[in-house]
């Protein structure tokens, strides 16, 4: 039974990342609830363990094995039966508890951004107490690699998905579009032109990749490089940014 649930965003995957109450947070928790998404991704579960070893926590660490979606289904449904299996893991791992006391979830980029470890929590029965310590975000990450602020002078910002992008396009009217967990390269489908992007994998890590510039001259770009790294590195996150140049003094 799950009584306290600590969620800790843990930024890219760097300890670097997680704030100094997240570092503390570890140290408290009396569990660590660590998935295993198989060989191909087992580098993730090392970047979540060097993150446990610096925080120096006594907390007992439990592993489970992630489980993969069911593509047969329709991808809100898929989506649902997904959650509700990822929270049945989480249980049955804590039949495996010797310690009493906080559980803690180390959670990619920020819990409360495009991310579903809440949805999760609130699967639990009962529902546990939820605390949530937020991280560096997949979109702070970006804009600080590569040195550009998030929005242009007096501009809206608009956070979206790939899926999303590939239904709608982008906005009319928005001057800046932060696309994430897009696994298809959705700017593909976009009309490149008066488009600049900011594109990065990876971040702060030492396999980041960074391109920028006009969409027309290094869509392609990003396209080969992306392949070549998850195929070099078996999973790959990246993010990245999107910026009209209709008024190219307005981009900043």
């Amino acid at each position: 039974m799950i009584r306290d649930l600590w969620l800790i965003g843990i930024g890219t995957g760097s300890e670097a990342h997680v704030t100094l109450q997240g570092m503390q947070a570890l140290r408290d928790a009396a569990v660590i609830l660590l998935p295993l998404k198989g060989e191909e991704k087992e580098t993730l579960a090392i970047l979540r363990q060097r993150i446990i070893t610096a925080s120096r926590t006594d907390a007992q660490v439990l592993t489970f094995d992630y489980p993969v979606r069911d593509p047969a289904l329709p991808y809100l449904e898929r989506v649902s039966a997904w959650h509700d299996e990822i929270a049945r893991r989480w249980q049955a791992a804590m039949e495996n508890a010797a310690a009493i006391g906080p559980v803690a979830l180390l959670v990619w980029g920020d819990p409360s951004l495009y991310d579903s470890t809440l949805r999760i929590a609130a699967r639990l029965t009962p529902k546990p107490s939820v605390r949530l310590i937020p991280g560096i975000t997949a979109i702070q990450a970006l804009t600080a690699a590569h040195a550009i602020p998030l929005n242009s002078i007096n501009g809206p910002v608009h956070i979206t998905t790939g899926r999303r992008l590939r239904s709608s396009g982008v906005p009319s009217g928005e001057t800046t579009v932060v696309v994430m967990l897009d696994g298809q390269c959705s700017f593909q489908e976009l009309d490149p032109e008066g488009l600049h992007i900011w594109w990065g994998a990876y971040l702060a890590s030492e396999n980041e990749i960074l391109i920028e510039g006009p969409l027309h001259e290094v869509g392609n770009e990003i396209v080969q490089k992306r392949a070549e790294a998850r195929a070099r590195n078996g999973w790959i996150m990246d993010s990245y940014l999107l910026r009209r140049e209709d008024n190219p003094s307005r981009l900043f």
